[in-house]
C-alpha cells in the first residue's frame, strides 16, 4: 500500500533535527527565566510573541538590567539579528505568492528554518508554501514547549544553568552539516564560513556579524548576476 506524503508529514520528518535542538534549547531558556523570577505566563508570552531564539536570552539580561530605553532595546535586538534581514531578502522569490501564511512564515523564520527552507521542497510544487508555513510552525511549537518545560523543571527541582547555552553552537553545526549533506551545491556553505572566518580575523568577535553577513550578500549576489548573464547568453 502507497503511503501518502503530505507537506504536514513532509515538515514534521523535516523538523526532527530542529525539534531535538530546539526543545533542548526552549528548556535553557525557561530555565534561565525562572532563575531569574520570571513566572511561566512570562515565559510562555516571550517564546510566542518574541520568539527569537539568542534575543530571548539577551532580553533576560535586558530585563534583568532594569530601567533600559526603548532605542537601546532596538539597537540591541537589531545587532543580534540583524541576519534576518539577509534571510528576509533571500526569502522574497521562495515566499511569493504565499498568501495569508506568508505573515506567519515571516514572523516565524529562524536561523534552523530558513536552513530547512533553503533545502526547498521535493514534492509537489503547488504544496510548496504549505510545507514552508509547517515547517515554521512546527519549529515554533517546539521552541514553545521547551520554554514551558524549562520553566516547570527551574520550578521542581535545582539546577545549575552554567554553560546550558552552548547548546545553541551545536545546533547551528548540527544544521549546517544536514545542509551540506542535502545539497548538491556547496559553494553558499563555504563562502558563509570563509566570510565569517575572514571578518572574525578583521574585525573581532564583538563585530564580526553585520560584516560577514554584507560579504555573503555580496559575494552571492555577484554570483547569481554572473549566473543571470550566463544564461541570457546561453
Amino acid at each position: 500500500m502507497q503511503t501518502i506524503e503530505t507537506p504536514f508529514k513532509n515538515a514534521f520528518i523535516s523538523s526532527i533535527p530542529v525539534m531535538a535542538g530546539y526543545l533542548f534549547l526552549g528548556t535553557a531558556f525557561g530555565l534561565v527565566m525562572n532563575a531569574h523570577d520570571f513566572n511561566l505566563l512570562f515565559v510562555l508570552a516571550m517564546s510566542i510573541f518574541v520568539y527569537a531564539g539568542s534575543l530571548q536570552f539577551v532580553g533576560v539580561d535586558l530585563l534583568v538590567g532594569g530601567a533600559v530605553s526603548f532605542v537601546a532595546v532596538a539597537l540591541t535586538s537589531f545587532m543580534v539579528n540583524a541576519r534576518h534581514v539577509f534571510y528576509g531578502i533571500s526569502m522574497l522569490d521562495r515566499y511569493k505568492n504565499a498568501g495569508k501564511k506568508k505573515l506567519y512564515m515571516i514572523f516565524a523564520l529562524t536561523d534552523e528554518t530558513y536552513s530547512l527552507v533553503c533545502n526547498g521542497y521535493r514534492g509537489d510544487a503547488k504544496q510548496e508554501h504549505s510545507y514552508y508555513f509547517f515547517i515554521s510552525l512546527f519549529n515554533q511549537c517546539y521552541w514553545v514547549i521547551g520554554s514551558v518545560l524549562g520553566c516547570l523543571i527551574g520550578e521542581l527541582l535545582p539546577f545549575k544553568i552554567v554553560g546550558i547555552d552552548f547548546a545553541l553552537t551545536a545546533l547551528f553545526v548540527t544544521v549546517f552539516c544536514d545542509q551540506w549533506i542535502n545539497s548538491i551545491s556547496h559553494f553558499s556553505a563555504v563562502t558563509g564560513v570563509f566570510s565569517s572566518v575572514l571578518c572574525l580575523l578583521i574585525f573581532g568577535a564583538d563585530r564580526f556579524l553585520i560584516p560577514s553577513m554584507l560579504l555573503i550578500l555580496t559575494v552571492l549576489s555577484v554570483k547569481k548576476l554572473l549566473e543571470g548573464k550566463k544564461h541570457e547568453h546561453d
